[in-house]
């Protein structure tokens, strides 16, 4: 990604000289046949975009023959991924995080070389071939795990970021890496250390004239064009610091991706942020999608077959000693078993940087075409394991044990009210109990949680109300009430069906994720049952309509009439849903947020 001069030549190469609408076509057919496709087998969406252009690639179908066109277009998905992700990456955020950053990814990618440099010193290569096989390999694709850390919801979170930090290291890795490769190669002692000189000045010269720019020119340029420019423009002009920053890169020998990160780092700070998010986010996710088909049709089946032995023994050999690195700094660094384990397999396949170096060591002279060629299909084939690895890893990787420091497990509890959970929604409900008077018996099976209510003066036993034995110590056949209040909508109708099978005599309310969840909880015989938005937003449309123009008894009497209009639906949902013999809640498990 730090060449992509292809030009117009190159670009237009798709498709025997021109990108033409059959072409376009055939690349969304296939994306939203197989992307839905492999989802919904949990596979995830990228190594559906791998296979769809595996099969409509040079070695597949043959529909589309030139793979390096399409990635290259296509690589400028992970060059506005990077924008993205910079955009969220405030200066002082990113200060602070220095230290990951020169810290843990610097460890890790010098412990990495260190020991993949190894395997083709095994093999018998040469030092320098070997180096840049095991260099090329430690260089982590960008694009595949910032994938499946938004697809896991992961990149907010510390263990997330660490991630990322270790990425912008390899990402700025690139320039010295390609300077090494440049001064092994046949002949280097030819270039003069005026030459390197002159080569990292042009690099440090491209970034302060970005920093500059992104200072003093982009937050005046776009007030410019919010006030006269109009929408379309805007989103024109996001695209052109996007592009324009990342060839300012590439012209000074850098990476694409981290012009384009620099300038969303310069731009996050903005008034605009939101919205250049916006505009920017369809080209990404559709670029991005379009980067792995490219892959997928690179994957040359060829080279794979008649050096299959070779490659059978380096994916397996590769992904296994960069896991063992990556999980070895992370532990020598303090961190917990659980992260360090999914940072190994998170990050074990070899990156789309890879093909930036061994292009160049091949024209330096370092590989030879084949070996290219086959290393190629060495990153590929990791890139294309990944999220299978990640697939088996979530299935069959211990579970983390949970820390009961400080949390007293339910026993022998007896009081008027058994609440079960105490997110934001047991909360508020558990207050007007409180203030009346009544006992209550709070249990909750997250020990964070109860540690934090500790802060609050809430005593907070632990436990899992879908266990009997739980229920049973926790005072449920005593109770007065029984209030399912989880966040968990499969765990609160598994509450309710228990308790009213084990204790028919005690009443027990429930919090219904959605209409389809409530009429699952009447059929699960709940004496009550509320959607949890109901009442908020009924609230919240009273006001409206009392602010547009309605006296407040006007608006009682409309939302009385509201009220009692859902609940005559939900009687009738509930009825049909009975005469269908279906439990409704069954197939929404995954979509509980359709109020």
């Amino acid at each position: 990604m730090a060449e992509q001069g292809a030009g117009a030549a190159e670009v237009a190469a798709l498709h025997g000289g021109g990108v033409d609408l059959t072409t376009i076509v055939i690349l969304l057919a296939a994306a939203v046949i197989a992307v839905p496709l492999f989802r919904r087998l949990g596979l995830g969406s990228v190594l559906g975009f791998l296979a769809a252009g595996l099969l409509i690639g040079p070695f597949g179908l043959k529909v589309i023959e030139d793979a390096e066109a399409v990635i290259h277009v296509a690589e400028l998905g992970v060059v506005l991924f990077l924008f993205v992700i910079g955009l969220e990456m405030q200066p002082s955020r990113l200060w602070s995080m220095r230290g990951e950053i020169f810290g843990l990814g610097l460890i890790q990618v010098v412990g990495a070389i260190a020991v993949l440099t190894c395997v083709g010193l095994a093999l018998g290569y040469p030092a320098s071939a070997s180096f840049v096989a095991g260099t090329g390999f430690v260089l982590t694709s960008t694009a595949v795990v910032m994938q499946m850390l938004s697809e896991r919801r992961q990149m907010e979170t510390p263990a997330g970021r660490r991630i990322i930090s270790i990425l912008l290291l390899e990402d700025l890795a690139i320039v010295p890496l390609l300077a090494i490769v440049a001064f092994i190669a046949p002949g280097a002692e030819e270039s003069t250390m005026m030459d390197r000189v002159q080569n990292i000045g042009a690099g440090l010269g491209c970034i302060v004239v970005l920093v500059l720019a992104g200072r003093y020119l982009l937050d005046p340029m776009f007030g410019f064009l919010a006030r006269f420019g109009g929408r379309d423009v805007m989103t024109a002009a996001a695209l052109l610091v996007v592009l324009a920053a990342a060839l300012l890169m590439q012209a000074g020998g850098l990476s694409m991706a981290m012009g384009a990160f620099l300038a969303g780092v310069l731009l996050s700070e903005s008034s605009y942020r939101h919205q250049l998010e916006t505009d920017v986010e369809p080209f990404r996710g559709l670029l991005l999608g379009l980067f792995f088909m490219g892959v997928g049709m690179a994957l040359n089946l060829t080279v794979i077959r008649e050096n299959a032995a070779l490659i059978a023994f380096c994916v397996p050999v590769y992904i296994i000693l960069k896991m063992l690195v990556i999980y070895s700094v992370a532990r020598l660094l303090k961190t917990p078993r659980a992260e360090a384990r999914e940072r190994a397999v998170v990050m074990a396949q070899g990156g789309e940087f890879a093909f930036v170096l061994y292009a160049t060591a091949t024209q330096v002279g370092v590989l030879t075409t084949e070996w290219n060629a086959t290393l190629t299909a060495i990153v590929i084939c990791s890139m294309a394991l990944t999220p299978l690895m990640m697939i088996l890893f979530d299935r069959f990787s211990p579970k983390a044990e949970v820390s009961l420091e400080g949390v007293e497990e339910a026993s022998g509890l007896n009081a008027n009210i058994l609440l079960i959970g105490f997110g934001r929604f047991g909360q508020m409900v558990s207050q007007p109990l409180l203030k009346r008077g009544y006992t209550v018996s709070i249990i909750d099976s997250d020990a964070q949680v109860i540690r934090d209510a500790a802060d609050f003066g809430f005593r907070v036993w632990y436990g899992d109300g879908t266990r009997l034995d739980i229920l049973r110590n926790a005072g449920a056949a005593e109770a007065s009430l029984i209030v399912a209040a989880t966040d968990d909508p499969e765990a609160t109708l598994k509450i309710v069906g228990l308790v009213k099978h084990e204790f028919p005599l005690v009443p027990v309310f429930a919090r219904a994720w959605d209409r389809e969840h409530a009429v699952a909880l009447m059929k699960a015989d709940a004496d009550f049952q509320i959607r949890e938005t109901r009442d908020s937003a009924l609230a919240l449309g009273h006001a409206a309509l009392v602010r547009l123009g309605d006296t407040p008894e006007e608006a009682d009497d409309l939302m009385q009439d509201v009220r009692a209009n859902d609940v005559q639906r939900l009687a009738i949902d509930f009825t049909e849903g009975l005469a269908a013999g279906a439990g409704l809640i069954q197939g929404n498990k995954d979509a509980p947020s359709h109020h």
